[in-house]
């Protein structure tokens, strides 16, 4: 018996373009589905994607959601449907487009599996999970129903923590790179989360497909290596570097009381990762072996936590805060602590005028900054810290630069820090001491 021609829908994306060079490299006949130009546009790396397909042998099956009958004829030339459409609030939550999906497959009725878009955490498992971010396995669960009500075989494929958004920024909310000065703790910093590598999820569901031990089950992806604390991947993070990191614990009160400064998207992250760090949803997850994908599949090598922090290391120049300061070429101007302190981070700085002008950041530029005066808010990117900051007497001077600035303590020479800037985080310095 042949292995299963593959349709992916969803392929040029995130997830999407792992699967089809997954499904590519273990022999499948693999067909993606192409949306057609009005739906395209002018997104150049999904036509480059689709190119590169299309030149490792894939076949381009010109299909839309908004074309039913499109569907069901792309389903037509296959054994096996993987959908990955978004799943992410931040990005394009799609995930109640695969109604269609589940329809045209019921319609074509040649469809031995299908793999709904899932691929984080189990949607029957999360049932309990704190809103808004409980839309997402709402969503998800929509989705199973309708196709178990219409008899379709499937599989579905749950990775927990999908490594690029919690290991990069040491699972940090809001972060994708990792710091190297100092890192907030959830909590405790105690509850186990579960990280799988991006390319590893794709292989592992791949390896499923032809598989009858996984056929009408939920497979989970539980790398033993990889079953972590927060504080313990800071720890793996800090041995590669050579260096301890300070740590500001984050409690569960003040993390919630951001929320409300947040858009649906970042709620919606903020619920996730408030129910995996505060509320250890995974900590208590007992998976058999006939449903854990490495005991089902040990000839994968998946990728450790290490070993995916490594790739980070190389990255110093863009891990290093870097601010662009236009018209400010050597000026002087002092850095002062704040109260009350930033829920999300709970060491905030500002800026007072002596003598520098213009502020740079957007909602804070053209004032003129005086001691004592209070800033209702800053933007880093386009969204604001929103608390009332007040600029109390013990200062830090710091030197500003066209390109870059540096932030020195002048008692003790320590580097203060500004954190990524396109994360949204406000300034935060690192344990800050009077001079007297």
């Amino acid at each position: 018996m042949g292995k299963s021609k593959v349709l992916i829908i969803g392929g040029t994306g995130y997830m999407g373009k792992r699967l089809v060079k997954a499904s590519l490299a273990q022999g499948h006949e693999t067909y993606v589905m192409q949306r057609p130009d009005t739906e395209i546009g002018v997104d150049i790396d999904k036509v480059e994607t689709l190119i590169s397909f299309k030149k490792q042998g894939a076949h381009l099956v010109p299909a839309s959601f908004e074309d039913y009958k499109s569907l069901v004829e792309a389903v037509k030339l296959v054994d096996i449907v993987i959908c990955a459409v978004s799943g992410v609030h931040i990005r394009s939550h799609s995930i109640l487009l695969q109604l269609k999906l589940v329809e045209a497959i019921k319609e074509a009725g040649n469809v031995k599996r299908y793999i709904p878009s899932e691929f984080g955490m189990d949607a029957e498992k999360m049932k309990n999970a704190m809103e808004p971010g409980k839309v997402t396995f709402d969503d998800k669960m929509v989705v199973r129903k309708a196709i178990e009500e219409a008899g379709i075989p499937f599989t579905y494929v749950s990775a927990n923590c999908i490594a690029a958004y919690w290991l990069g920024g040491l699972c940090q909310f809001g972060k994708i790179l990792p710091p190297r000065d100092h890192v907030i703790i959830h909590g405790d910093g105690n509850l186990k989360g579960i990280y799988v590598n991006e390319d590893d999820i794709a292989t592992y569901t791949i390896k499923t497909i032809d598989d009858p031990r996984t056929l009408n089950k939920t497979i989970y992806i539980c790398p033993p290596e990889n079953i972590l604390s927060q504080r313990e991947v800071v720890q793996k993070w800090e041995k590669l570097i050579g260096k301890e990191l300070h740590k500001i614990t984050l409690s569960k009160d003040d993390f919630l009381a951001s929320k409300k400064a947040l858009d649906f998207g970042q709620q919606v992250g903020l619920s996730h990762y408030h129910d995996i760090l505060y509320e250890g949803f995974l900590t208590s997850l007992k998976i058999g072996d006939e449903d854990e994908a490495s005991k089902l599949y040990p000839e994968v090598k998946y990728t450790t936590v290490e070993e995916y922090l490594e790739q980070y290391n190389t990255l110093t120049s863009l891990i290093r805060p870097s601010f662009s300061f236009p018209n400010h070429t050597d000026r002087q101007c002092k850095i002062f602590n704040t109260t009350p302190a930033s829920p999300l981070l709970p060491e905030i700085a500002s800026v007072t005028q002596t003598p520098i002008g213009r502020y740079p950041f957007p909602g804070a530029g053209g004032t003129k900054f005086s001691r004592g005066l209070t800033i209702q808010s800053i933007y880093y990117s386009d969204t604001p810290a929103t608390n009332h900051m007040d600029l109390p007497s013990s200062e830090v001077s710091i030197h500003v630069s066209e390109s870059k600035t540096n932030f020195l303590h002048p008692c003790s020479d320590q580097l203060l820090l500004f954190p990524d800037w396109r994360r949204r985080t406000a300034c935060t310095v690192q344990g800050t001491q009077s001079c007297k």
